[in-house]
C-alpha cells in the first residue's frame, strides 16, 4: 500500500472513533452512545460497581424497605405509638379485665393480651430490642474479629497458632448453650441491653476472625502488598491502605447475615427468661408470654413471630444481595 493510502486509511479510522481529526489533532466528531456508556461503566469503582449491582437486585431492594420501615417506626415510635395504641406497658386496672384479649380491631390492629395492652404497640417497641441487640452485638463482634483476624492473618507464626486455638476452644462449645451460661451468671437485676449485646457479641467474634484471616491471607500475596513493603510502608500502613480494604468484602456479607442471627438469638433468650427484663418489650418474651393462650388466641404468637421472621429473612436476603453485589465475576 502506498504512503498516502496509508495516511488516508488512518484518518478514516482516528475520524470514525471520533478520536482527533488525522491533521489538526481536535476532536473529528462527538463520542459515540455505546462508547460513552463504555467509559462510565470502566469509571466506576468497586464499590460503585458494587451498588449498581445491588440495585438491580429486587430482593435486596426488597429488603432494604423493609428494614428502613421497621428501623423508622421503632425510631419514631415514641411519637405517634402510644397516642393512638396505647402504651406498650402501663396496664389500665380499671379496663384491663375489659380489654383483654380482644380480637384484632381499628382500634388495636393486632389485638391486646392478657393484661389489655395493645400487641401492636408492644411489636413496634419490641422491635428496638430486637434491632439494637442485632446491629450492636454485631459491631462487637466485627470489632473483635477484625482486630485478632487481622493480627493472625497478617504476621502469623505463634500469634497465628494463639489466636486461632482460642477462636477454635470458643467454637467447641455450643453457641446457644455458652450464651446461657454466660447470662446465667448474672444477677436478674443487672440483666438487660448490655449484658445481651456483650454476650452474643463475644461469641460471634470466632468466625469473623476466621474468614477475615483467610482473606488476609490471599491479599497480603499481592504484588502491590510487596511494593509497598518495598518502599518502606509501616505494618499499620500496608494493613489499613492496601490489605484491609481488598479483604473485607466478605466481612460485609457475613455481619450483614448475622444481624439476623442476632435477632433470632436474642428472641431464645428472651423467650428463656435471660433476656431484658419486663415490662420492657420483647419479641422473645412475647412470644413466651403467648405460650398459654396458644390455642385460645394465638395471635399473641403469631405477630411477634411473624416480626421476626421477616426481620431475620430480610437480613438474610440482604446479605445474599450484597454477596452477589461483591462478587467481582458477577456480571452486569
Amino acid at each position: 500500500m502506498s504512503r498516502k493510502g496509508s495516511q488516508e486509511l488512518d484518518k478514516d479510522r482516528a475520524e470514525d472513533h471520533g478520536v482527533k481529526s488525522y491533521r489538526s489533532g481536535m476532536p473529528a466528531s462527538p463520542p459515540s452512545l455505546a462508547s460513552e456508556q463504555h467509559a462510565g461503566h470502566q469509571a466506576r469503582t468497586l464499590w460503585g460497581d458494587a451498588w449498581y449491582r445491588l440495585k438491580r437486585n429486587k430482593l435486596a431492594l426488597v429488603s432494604i424497605a423493609w428494614i428502613m420501615i421497621v428501623v423508622v417506626s421503632t425510631v419514631s415510635a415514641d411519637l405517634w405509638v402510644p397516642r393512638y395504641f396505647g402504651s406498650p406497658t402501663e396496664i389500665n386496672t380499671q379496663t384491663a379485665f375489659a380489654e383483654r384479649l380482644r380480637s384484632p380491631s381499628a382500634e388495636h390492629p393486632m389485638g391486646t393480651d392478657d393484661l389489655g395492652r395493645d400487641i401492636f404497640s408492644r411489636v413496634v417497641y419490641g422491635a428496638r430490642i430486637s434491632l439494637a441487640v442485632g446491629i450492636l452485638a454485631v459491631a462487637v463482634s466485627v470489632i473483635i474479629g477484625l482486630i485478632l483476624g487481622a493480627f493472625s492473618g497478617f504476621y502469623g507464626g505463634w500469634p497465628d497458632t494463639i489466636i486461632m486455638r482460642v477462636t477454635d476452644i470458643f467454637l467447641a462449645f455450643p453457641y446457644i448453650l455458652f450464651a446461657i451460661l454466660l447470662l446465667a451468671v448474672i444477677p436478674p437485676e443487672y440483666r438487660g441491653l448490655i449484658s445481651m449485646v456483650g454476650t452474643i457479641g463475644l461469641l460471634g467474634w470466632t468466625s469473623i476472625a476466621r474468614v477475615f484471616r483467610s482473606s488476609i491471607l490471599t491479599v497480603k500475596e499481592n504484588d502491590y502488598v510487596d511494593a509497598g513493603r518495598a518502599l518502606g510502608a509501616s505494618d499499620l500502613r500496608l494493613m489499613l491502605r492496601h490489605i484491609m480494604p481488598n479483604a473485607v468484602a466478605p466481612i460485609i456479607v457475613y455481619a450483614t447475615m448475622s444481624i439476623g442471627g442476632a435477632i433470632l438469638t436474642e428472641a431464645a433468650l428472651s423467650f428463656l427468661g435471660l433476656g431484658v427484663p419486663p415490662p420492657t418489650p420483647s419479641w422473645g418474651r412475647m412470644i413466651e408470654e403467648g405460650r398459654a393462650f396458644l390455642t385460645s388466641n394465638p395471635g399473641l404468637i403469631i405477630w411477634p413471630g411473624l416480626a421476626i421472621l421477616s426481620t431475620v429473612l430480610a437480613f438474610t436476603l440482604l446479605g445474599d444481595g450484597v454477596r452477589d453485589a461483591l462478587d467481582v465475576k458477577m456480571k452486569d
